[in-house]
């Protein structure tokens, strides 16, 4: 692709058009979450799909400068990379005007970039194991979370697994927040090797569920609450409070031809304040 040197993905049999309506309607119950995060945005264009990863990388991110805010954020390299935010629903459809078809958030905002607001804890299950596996480890991290005083909240990724999220006061620095979500998951594993594992090569996850903990360190990201997947059917990584997670049977349960669904969904009651708690991560050692 001339347009790009970044790695690229064939497009699946999907509607951008359909994608950029669903996020003019779902902007508003999005915009909590994505406000002032650092964003990486997941495109589809001339049949492939690529991550526009900040303003460079690659070049197409000139597009957003009129769309979106953008933050310096210092690399390992020394370079300074500018990296994109929205402040506003409009900013979030002007993104999807430009073929954004997936949100991909840090786990910090702008003005906050080294002090994460946020924990995310990646439940990547062989493709053997049945969504019924997946939940019981969800509830089990839920268990463990609680154990430690944290409240924790279930995100359907819309893809084969759960996120586990962790809302956080941005105090912690980076090194603490991954040493922690580390900690925490190699205890799981440890506890648990038949269900859990932390090692990195596929073939040692054979038939058991990666914790993948290592979204929780700098530039990493994970998909957002409301964000399409590009993938068919168009599902939604959707929020589920953990009382009707038992009655969910997959993990793409929900799609953009569910949207009034999941506007209604995000005002009751049951989801008015997932994703939100006011907590400090715990000290280990």
């Amino acid at each position: 692709m001339v347009w790009t040197p970044e790695p690229t993905y064939e497009k699946p049999d999907i509607s951008v058009r359909a994608t950029t309506l669903y996020y003019q309607i779902v902007a508003p119950v999005m915009l909590p979450f994505l406000s002032r995060r650092l964003l990486n945005l997941f495109r589809c264009r001339e049949n492939k799909c690529f991550f526009q990863r900040n303003r460079e990388h690659p070049p197409t991110g000139k597009e957003f400068d009129k769309l979106v805010h953008f933050e310096p954020v210092l690399q390992k390299n020394g370079r300074t990379e500018q990296y994109l935010y929205v402040e506003s629903a409009e900013e979030i459809a002007a993104c999807a005007r430009v073929q954004t078809v997936e949100f991909h958030g840090w786990g910090s905002r702008a003005g906050e970039v080294e002090t994460p607001d946020r924990m995310v804890i990646d439940l990547d299950p062989d493709p053997k194991l049945s969504f019924e596996t997946i939940k019981e480890a969800a509830f089990q991290l839920h268990r463990s979370f609680k154990a430690l005083g944290l409240e924790s909240f279930a995100l359907l990724s819309g893809g084969k697994g759960i996120h586990i999220v962790v809302p956080l006061l941005p105090e912690a620095k980076w090194d603490s927040v991954r040493e922690f979500a580390k900690a925490f998951c190699s205890t799981l594993a440890e506890a648990d090797p038949k269900h859990f594992t932390v090692a990195l090569p596929k073939p040692r996850r054979r038939g058991r569920i990666f914790l993948d903990f290592l979204r929780n360190q700098r530039t990493a990201t994970a998909i957002m609450p409301y964000s399409a997947r590009a993938r068919s059917g168009m599902p939604v990584a959707a929020p589920v409070g953990w009382d009707e997670l038992e009655q969910i049977d997959r993990s793409d349960a929900f799609s953009i031809a569910d949207v009034e669904q999941l506007l209604e969904r995000a005002k009751s009651r049951k989801l008015g304040n997932w994703g939100t708690a006011k907590q400090h991560l715990p000290l280990i050692g």
